[in-house]
């Protein structure tokens, strides 16, 4: 078996290489910043909302009849959560 040397990269390679790989990086911090962003995470929020509010009440035609059952449980539970607090606070 013969071994093949590879050429070691020059300057000019490693430069480009260097550079290529900021941009990259830059672009993913970009992308992970407007991910994490408050205004995304609020429309996120809104729209996960929306969808569970749409399941529970049946007016989106494309839901799920699964979830249907699982929004209704988690409405339930908020407003039970609700109600406890409502009558904490009045009791003091």
């Amino acid at each position: 078996m013969s071994e093949t040397e590879t050429p070691a990269p020059t300057i000019p390679q490693l430069e480009a290489e260097v550079l290529l790989t900021r941009a990259e990086l830059a672009g993913t911090a970009d992308a992970l910043a407007a991910r994490l962003s408050p205004q995304h995470q609020v429309a996120e929020v809104k729209r996960g909302a929306s969808k569970l509010w749409r399941d529970a009440v049946s007016t989106d035609p494309a839901a799920d009849p699964e979830n249907r059952g699982r929004a209704r449980v988690v409405l339930a539970a908020g407003v039970g959560v609700v109600a406890l607090a409502v009558v904490l606070i009045v009791r003091r």
